[in-house]
C-alpha cells in the first residue's frame, strides 16, 4: 500500500484547510485509515480516524468539532477538512492504514498497530 498526503500549506489561524491522503496498491487489506500529526518539538499524535467499511469516525479532543475526517471509497481517498485552525495546529500530518487484525477502535492512537505511512504534508497556521 502506497499513501500520498497532499494539501499543507500555510493559513492564518481561523483559516482553514483540506488534507488529502490518496492511497494506492493493495488496499483491500486496509480497514482503518487515520490522520496524524507531529508538531515542532512535539511527539506524534494521534488524529482522526476513519473506518474504509461504514461511517464511524473517530477524534482527538484537541480537534474535535473543528476537522472532519471523510473518505471517497470509489477513489480510494481521505480527507481531512481542518477549520478554525491555530497556531498550535502547526504540524507535519501524516496519513496512515492498519488492517483487519488491529481493527478495534482502541488501536486508533497506537502508532505501532499502522502498517503503512504516507510521507506527510506541513501544515502551518500563522498567529
Amino acid at each position: 500500500v502506497q499513501l500520498q498526503a497532499s494539501g499543507g500549506g500555510l493559513v492564518q489561524a481561523g483559516g482553514s484547510l483540506r488534507l488529502s491522503c490518496a492511497a494506492s496498491g493493495q488496499t483491500s487489506g486496509s480497514y482503518t485509515m487515520g490522520w496524524f500529526r507531529q508538531g515542532p518539538g512535539k511527539e506524534r499524535e494521534f488524529v482522526a480516524a476513519i473506518r474504509w467499511g461504514g461511517t464511524s469516525t473517530y477524534y482527538a479532543d484537541s480537534v474535535k468539532g473543528r476537522f472532519t475526517i471523510s473518505k471517497d471509497n470509489a477513489k480510494n481517498m481521505v480527507y481531512l477538512q481542518m477549520n478554525s485552525l491555530k497556531p498550535e495546529d502547526t504540524a507535519v500530518y501524516y496519513c496512515a492504514t492498519r488492517g483487519l487484525r488491529y481493527y478495534s477502535e482502541s488501536y486508533n492512537r497506537d502508532q505501532s498497530r499502522y502498517d503503512y505511512w504516507g510521507q506527510g504534508t506541513l501544515v502551518t497556521v500563522s498567529s
